[in-house]
């Protein structure tokens, strides 16, 4: 697609359910199966890729230790799932990254529930084929990549999960959904923003900024002590790049202030 001061192709996580203008047929629109339902596929299986992989590399680093691994791992699987799938569902894979995008007028209110539903079903079978990959042993001793805050003091892993999300989604909304300043290296710098918080903050809370990524592990291992953080945090992050977003960095389509 055109953006919209260059003739340059530009990848946006933005447009899902809107017309798309491509060249040869400017004037067709989607049919409902691309529309709806192959989106939804798209996020079902981008996020059980990218929560396997995300626990298959927590699980394989027990004993190695460090956070630079699972770093990696989710930065660089992330990058690349939206990279082919971004431009069927937007490539969200996160129910914190859906209600940034929708709530920045990205995406269609009639597909929030369907993402998320699939995004989180997703979660669940990515999980499941990591347990049914490792040995007991090896799955038991990571808690099957589930995540726990590595400190006792849950309000500051909230924040830090609230922080980390705020990063991210202002990276997504911002390069992929706000038509002033989104860039067709999106896929890239969302996967670097990932691993870098993994980095940052993986010690503290584990790094999530996804609830689909806490809650696949979770049901498959089990584990759901202080599950809690892994929503309330990414979902405050989100609602807070909104505010911003919306008050005063977003284009002026977006900018509810100061138009």
């Amino acid at each position: 697609m055109s953006g919209s001061k260059t003739n340059t192709e530009v990848f946006t996580v933005a447009d899902v359910g809107e017309e798309e203008v491509e060249s040869g047929s400017n004037n067709k629109k989607r049919c409902m199966y691309e529309r709806y339902v192959q989106p939804c596929l798209a996020e079902l299986f981008g996020t059980s890729l990218f929560v396997f992989v995300g626990c298959a590399s927590v699980i394989g680093n027990v004993g190695a230790g460090g956070v630079l691994q699972p770093a990696l791992a989710h930065g660089l699987t992330l990058g690349t799932l939206i990279m082919v799938l971004g431009q069927i569902s937007g490539g969200h894979f996160n129910p914190a990254v859906s209600l940034s995008v929708f709530l920045c007028g990205g995406m269609e209110l009639l597909l929030m529930v369907p993402y998320i539903t699939a995004q989180t079903v997703g979660g669940m079978i990515g999980a499941a084929l990591a347990k049914v990959m490792y040995p007991t042993n090896l799955y038991d001793s990571a808690l099957g990549g589930a995540l726990q805050p590595s400190t006792s003091d849950l309000g500051k892993a909230t924040m830090a999960e609230m922080m980390l999300t705020l990063i991210l989604t202002t990276v997504v909304c911002l390069g992929a959904v706000n038509r002033q300043t989104r860039s067709p290296s999106a896929p890239f710098c969302i996967g670097l923003t990932v691993t870098a918080n993994i980095i940052a903050g993986g010690m503290l809370s584990g790094g999530c900024m996804n609830p689909a990524r806490a809650f696949g592990p979770a049901v498959a291992a089990h584990q759901w002590d202080h599950h809690w953080i892994y929503w309330v945090g990414p979902m405050c992050g989100a609602l807070l790049t909104v505010t911003f977003i919306r008050l005063f960095f977003g284009d002026q389509r977006t900018r509810v202030m100061l138009k």
